[in-house]
């Protein structure tokens, strides 16, 4: 179950039944009054995800004045941040990991991630807080890295898309946790049609698919595999950031050892 406030999981022994729904123990405490909605929780207007948006954006501004980006060609974007096996190999501009997510190929690549970002990322957001979201988000942005890695090391791939897919990961499972199916959210649609656009050849699969899995595993560790489960930590404050942060390093040193077998 959610409490109706702080939109966090209560489990069923915990839970006070209200007129509307049910609240945690920490809403309902006597030294702790305040009703949280939807506009006055932590990270709801999603400060970070604007961050992120900004970044990306300061990102493709520096491809026009580094390295003779136009609006609908990368110049030499991809040959200076993108992912590339060979280069990654052995630990050699390791950076690229990180950076390749913040790249372009043109205004359309960036416009679609961006507003993509702009609608997942705040409902994320509000939900993990602030710092636990950006953990998230990079934590996914390797996964994605490591994916396209495994799938095509010999290929010039960047782009946001990936840690997206991820954010999508952890969407699906923070409304499976809620008893929402995948159809019940209207998320049914978005996923096909992002499975489309992964097939299509003109994206990168494993980047998609890599960083989705890995929101997926966060999803579990937030959230619960189902609303019977609960989170995998239960109400654990630490041990998921923990997780989280050690599934990022882990996933950083796994593509830098995938890129060497190009």
């Amino acid at each position: 179950m959610v409490c109706q406030r702080c939109e966090r999981y209560v489990c069923t022994q915990c839970m006070h039944q209200a007129s509307v729904g049910v609240h945690c123990p920490e809403c309902t405490s006597k030294n702790k009054q305040k009703v949280y909605t939807g506009n006055s929780l932590p990270g709801s207007r999603g400060i970070v995800t604007q961050g992120l948006i900004g970044l990306n954006v300061a990102v493709f501004v520096l491809q026009f004045l580094l390295w003779d980006a136009t609006i609908t060609d990368d110049g030499r974007t991809a040959f200076e941040i993108a992912l590339f096996a060979p280069i990654i190999a052995d630990g050699n501009e390791w950076w690229r990991i990180l950076t390749s997510g913040f790249g372009h190929f043109g205004i359309v690549h960036l416009g679609m991630n961006m507003y993509s970002l702009y609608i997942v990322g705040p409902i994320i957001e509000r939900r993990l807080g602030p710092v636990r979201f950006a953990l998230a988000y990079f934590t996914c942005l390797i996964g994605g890295s490591m994916g396209a890695l495994l799938l095509d090391p010999l290929a010039l791939t960047m782009g946001a898309s990936g840690a997206i897919f991820g954010l999508l990961g952890l969407l699906v499972m923070m409304f499976r946790s809620q008893g929402i199916s995948i159809a019940q959210s209207g998320l049914g649609p978005v996923l096909l049609l992002n499975l489309f656009i992964s097939l299509s050849g003109f994206v990168s699969l494993g980047g998609h698919g890599g960083g989705f899995v890995t929101g997926l595993v966060l999803g579990i560790m937030y959230f619960g595999a189902n609303a019977q489960s609960g989170p995998l930590f239960g109400r654990d404050q630490v041990k998921p950031d923990i997780a989280t942060a050690a599934l990022g390093i882990a996933l950083f040193i796994a593509s830098i050892v995938v890129a060497g077998f190009a």
